[in-house]
């Protein structure tokens, strides 16, 4: 049974608090969860109500980490204090999901891409571009966020991505970025800010290993669909 067609309400001895207390947040649906951040309900309408409420206008869980203050606090019985207890709630795991990734992690394919960047862009609804600067054995030595907008060359400028790999002495680099539609299929802009990047690297001695596109679910490595303009990256 999906968790928006849960039972209403719980016994005392069975609600969200209770099980948490025994069992470990882990052991809650999302539902409860949500419940707990609601608190308590209104009249005529228990917090399991209301969080399930919301799950089903938001689509699920993902739906309603993406709504903003101003939209949670339209929901009939959710109201301003309660909207703001759930963005809180969802910002602070944004932020924890982009919290800076561990010097060192070893960047080897699209999907150890996917798995480092999936988590913080997958949800955005705005295209987000990024750069990972590598060293010599493909070891990550910083994110640096390139741009946020619509993919063009013109937004996407190399010195804004080669700047930072250079002062960093990096190896090489690999780009990513997110398709908010969630089909993750180069569009012909990825390919030429792609080609154009690969050409700068040619010159200034810093390869571009790949450029990832991220959707969900999935992406699309460019190195591995054979994308990459010849003699990219080699080291």
């Amino acid at each position: 049974m999906g968790e928006a067609r849960m039972n209403e309400s719980w016994p005392p001895e069975r609600g969200p608090r209770e099980r948490l207390v025994h069992h470990g947040q882990a052991a809650l649906s999302s539902q409860e969860l949500i419940a707990l951040l609601v608190g308590s309900g209104t009249a005529g309408r228990p917090a399991a109500e209301l969080a399930r409420l919301l799950l089903l206008r938001a689509g699920g869980l993902r739906g309603l980490a993406r709504l903003e203050w101003p939209e949670l606090k339209t929901v009939s019985g959710i109201g301003p204090a309660r909207a703001a207890r759930l963005a809180a709630a969802f910002e602070l795991a944004r932020r924890l999901a982009t919290e800076a990734p561990p010097r060192g992690s070893a960047i080897q394919s699209g999907s150890d891409v996917q798995r480092l960047l999936a988590p913080r862009l997958r949800d955005l609804r705005k295209e987000v571009f990024v750069a990972l600067l590598l060293d010599g054995k493909n070891r990550l030595l910083r994110e640096e966020r390139v741009s946020e907008g619509s993919l063009t060359s013109s937004i996407v400028h190399p010195r804004e991505v080669f700047g930072p790999a250079i002062r960093e002495s990096a190896g090489a680099i690999v780009v990513a970025h997110n398709h908010p539609s969630g089909d993750p299929t180069p569009s012909r802009e990825d390919l030429e800010v792609t080609a154009r990047l690969a050409e700068v690297g040619r010159l200034v001695g810093i390869g571009l290993l790949d450029h990832v596109i991220l959707g969900d679910p999935g992406y699309v490595s460019l190195r591995e669909r054979g994308c990459l303009p010849a003699g990219t990256g080699d080291r």
